[in-house]
């Protein structure tokens, strides 16, 4: 698990964004948010400061999901972020 935590943390600093992630943190935020949803397709949104929140799109699926991109929001700026590229 620690190399899929790497790889989210390289994403999103390859995407530009300045700030610092937890991805094992960041993880676990968007598999609380998927508890006990259907299958299906979702944007979860994760604030993390009073300026600072992520938008996660998620497809739930029965035994797994997918999060194929999310964009980070700091104040004026967006940061995409493609996991499927």
């Amino acid at each position: 698990m620690d190399e899929l935590y790497r790889t989210i943390e390289a994403k999103i600093k390859a995407s530009g964004y300045p700030g610092e992630v937890d991805g094992e943190e960041l993880y676990n935020e968007i598999c609380d948010e998927m508890d006990q949803k259907e299958n299906g397709s979702y944007l979860f949104m994760i604030k993390k400061t009073e300026d600072v929140y992520f938008e996660c799109k998620v497809d739930i699926m029965d035994e797994e999901f997918d999060l194929p991109y999310m964009d980070i929001h700091a104040g004026d700026q967006v940061y995409h972020v493609d996991f499927d590229a």
